[in-house]
Parts: C-alpha cells; sequence; structure tokens
C-alpha cells in the first residue's frame, strides 16, 4: 500500500492505494528533484537570451513599456519573473511612470487586487500601474485587421500604445492549443471576444463533428488553433518573452528568455520531453488530482485535467476527477450548454453560434459519453448530473460506485503531464 495526497482546492485529500493495482504517473526522479531557480540564476538566464539581443541592446531609456502578466488561473511564478524584471527595466532608464502591467485574462473573470497582490508582489504593484483587459469592451480594442483566414484581428489597444511589448507566463499543455505560454498571452489573453472565438473555431472539424487534425495537447506544428493564435499575435511584434516552466508548489524551475516565437517553442519542446508520461496500455480506472489550486478553481479549468485522464483510460472505464471547484462552473452560462442532447448536437449549435466556453462544454461532453466520470467537487449535485458526471463526496464512495476491481491509475499533478499509450513505462 502506499499512500498519496491528491491536491483539492488549496488543501489535499489522502488516498491508500494498493501498489500492486494502481499505478501512479509521477515525474522522473530528475525532474522531481529540479530546484527553483534564484533569483542570480534568472537573472543570468535573461542576459542569455535566445534568438534575441538582451533587454539591454532592445530598451532604450525614456521609452515605455507594457509587461503582459497571466491571470490566476495560471501558475507562473510572476512575482519574481515581474519583480526582477521592473528593476531590470529602471536600471535600464525606464521611468515606472512609462511602465504598464496587463493581466492576459482573455474571457475570464477580472483579477481581484488580493490576487493582484499575489500575481506581482506588493514592491511592484505598489508602485507600477496595472490595467484590467475586457473582451467584451469594444472601447478597449484597436482593430489591426483580418487574418488569410478571416479572422478579425482586434486586440486590446495598450498593446499598440507602448514602444515595447514583453510577454511573462508559464508553458504548460494545452488540450487544444497545444501549448499555454507565448503566444497566448495575446491571443487569447488580451483579444476581443470576437477575435477569441474565431481563433477558437479552429479546433473543431464541423464535417465530422470532431476536433480539427492537428489540434490537440502538446502539438504546435500543424495545429490550426496555435497558428491563428501566432498570426495574430505577430501583429504586436514584441520585443521579448520570459516564459516558465513551475514545479507543483508554483516556483520557477526552468525560465526561457529571447524571441517571443523561439524562445516559446524551445520551452514546449523541452516541456513535452520532460513531462510526457509513458504507459504500456490504457487502464479501465483512472484516478486524476487537478493538483489543487488555480487548477481546479472552476469546472472549465479542471477539464484539462478530465482531458488528460481520458488519454490514459481504456474506453468505456471510469474516470475518478478530484476537483473543488470554488469558483463554480467558471462562467454563468456554461452549464446551459449541457442542455444539448449530446455532443454531436452541440457540435451542431457551435457551428451555427460558436462561444469558446461551448467548446470546453463539448469537449467534456464527449468524455463523458466515452467513459463514466466521478466528479468530487463542491458543486450541487444536481449541475453535476447536468453535465452527465457522476457527483462522489470521497474517492472510495466512486470506487464504490465503479463496477469490479480493474487495475487503475493515479494522475497526481493534473494536466501537467501527459500519458502517452503504447510505450513500456520507465
Amino acid at each position: 500500500m502506499v499512500s498519496i495526497e491528491l491536491g483539492y482546492g488549496r488543501g489535499h485529500l489522502s488516498f491508500v492505494a494498493d501498489d500492486e493495482r494502481f499505478q501512479v504517473l509521477a515525474p522522473a526522479d530528475e525532474l522531481a528533484a529540479e530546484q527553483p531557480l534564484s533569483d542570480a540564476r534568472m537573472g543570468a538566464l535573461i542576459d542569455d537570451p535566445f534568438d534575441s539581443q538582451t533587454l539591454e541592446d532592445i530598451i532604450s531609456p525614456n521609452e515605455s513599456v507594457l509587461i503582459v502578466v497571466s491571470d490566476a488561473t495560471r501558475q507562473t511564478a510572476s512575482g519574481q519573473v515581474v519583480n526582477l524584471l521592473v528593476r531590470r527595466l529602471v536600471q535600464l532608464g525606464v521611468a515606472p511612470s512609462d511602465l504598464r502591467i496587463i493581466f492576459a485574462t482573455g474571457i475570464h473573470r477580472p483579477v481581484t487586487t488580493e490576487e493582484k497582490r499575489e500575481l506581482l508582489t506588493p514592491f511592484v504593484l505598489q508602485r507600477i500601474v496595472t490595467l484590467d483587459h475586457n473582451a467584451d469592451d469594444a472601447a478597449q480594442h484597436v482593430g489591426l485587421g483580418t487574418t488569410e483566414r478571416g479572422t478579425p484581428i482586434e486586440l486590446n489597444r495598450a498593446l499598440v500604445e507602448h514602444d515595447h511589448v514583453i510577454l511573462t507566463g508559464a508553458v504548460g499543455f494545452h488540450y487544444f492549443a497545444g501549448f499555454t505560454g507565448g503566444r497566448k498571452s495575446i491571443c487569447p489573453g488580451l483579444a476581443s471576444a470576437r477575435t477569441i472565438a474565431a481563433t477558437h473555431l479552429q479546433a473543431l472539424d464541423f464535417e465530422t463533428g470532431g476536433r480539427r487534425a492537428g489540434v490537440g495537447a502538446g502539438r504546435l506544428d500543424g495545429n490550426a488553433v496555435h497558428e491563428e493564435c501566432e498570426r495574430v499575435a505577430a501583429e504586436v511584434a514584441p520585443s521579448f518573452l520570459l516564459n516558465t516552466w513551475t514545479d507543483e508548489a508554483g516556483r520557477a524551475v526552468r525560465l526561457y528568455a529571447g524571441d517571443w516565437r523561439t524562445a516559446h517553442r524551445l520551452a514546449c519542446a523541452e516541456y513535452t520531453d520532460a513531462h510526457t508520461i509513458p504507459v504500456a496500455e490504457q487502464r479501465r480506472l483512472v484516478i486524476a488530482s487537478c493538483g489543487g489550486w488555480p487548477h481546479d478553481l472552476n469546472l472549465i479549468q479542471a477539464h484539462k485535467t478530465l482531458d488528460m485522464a481520458a488519454r490514459a483510460c481504456t474506453e468505456g472505464g471510469t474516470i475518478i476527477l478530484l476537483a473543488e471547484c470554488a469558483e463554480g462552473f467558471g462562467r454563468a452560462d456554461f452549464l446551459a450548454w449541457f442542455d444539448a442532447e449530446n455532443s454531436h448536437a452541440l457540435a451542431a449549435r457551435l457551428h451555427d453560434s460558436y462561444a469558446v466556453n461551448g467548446q470546453t462544454a463539448w469537449s467534456l461532453l464527449t468524455k463523458t459519453e466515452s467513459f463514466n466520470v466521478y466528479l468530487i467537487s463542491q458543486l450541487d449535485d444536481a449541475d453535476v448530473r447536468r453535465t452527465r458526471m457522476r457527483p462522489a463526496r470521497s474517492i472510495e464512495d466512486a470506487l464504490a460506485g465503479a463496477a469490479g476491481d480493474e487495475h487503475g491509475f493515479v494522475l497526481p499533478y493534473g494536466a501537467r503531464f501527459m500519458p502517452v499509450v503504447g510505450q513500456a513505462s520507465s
């Protein structure tokens, strides 16, 4: 037997697993042993950028700089990164009054004052003006034409009102954009709702009613969503990028600095090598924790873990998802999408009237049609059933409802690690 602490909100749930029945899909020892970056080490990496001039060569005194920061649904080590970056820019002659920080919220809710303090540190928050993005506020946006695919390029005007734009964020798997980080800080992060919908629409193939070929976690080449978001971001031509990997505590263990495309692509390639877990075959039972807050802040965020769990589960098998969902579904209109009869009907509805969260609902619904999904959360039981998932009070409760005593996997780290079937586990 082995005792496992599975993240749940800001705490954890304990699970005693029979090690002959369950395999824990955890990182390799060398990755787990990586130490958080010191300020000195992070500074040295900033001084040695990938495919880019240094900040000293890019930024001139008295120029204005916009720093893009992820919102509270991501762990990016932004407090350390932005603190170092602000100090560096001031040393280069940028006046604090010419510095702005904007939160790339996309269609997420605004960042609270307490979250800003945590994301930026009190030192930065007290000294630098922060801006809040609203994807639905046309007055915030500037039109920059359309892409070859017809996507309107509507972005927060702050992106064109500063001499330089510096992107920060973290790299991780994303269930249809391939990876987080990089271009996503601008699109969808600082795009209008119209632009976000048009780029995310590329994820679906309406002729087949499924995902478009090439779209999925860990994929950039041939991924239409990634390509369209990058095309939109290119209109801004960011001056520099700082993307991290973080550990389960949210501390930076890797930093990739430099050109916004090159440094991001390198981070994604190395992230894939380190965060892929090979398994010989799928199993009929998967217990998956999102890894706790903020990854299980709401159901829209928690779905990313469900997507990873589905990769390791045999069709028709059982997935037990641990997601506190302290902020509910993530959008007031999210639950209404599940009024559709099935995923095919929902896909047809999206074809006629696309919305980003409708696609997430569609993706979730395809999982509940292929697997028996139990959800351990704070959500109302009736609402959980409406999503076609089964509410459970505990892991043991869910296991009792699952048929038989099949062998299974335990995913403690949510969407941070991707099971890849067909290889022997090391």
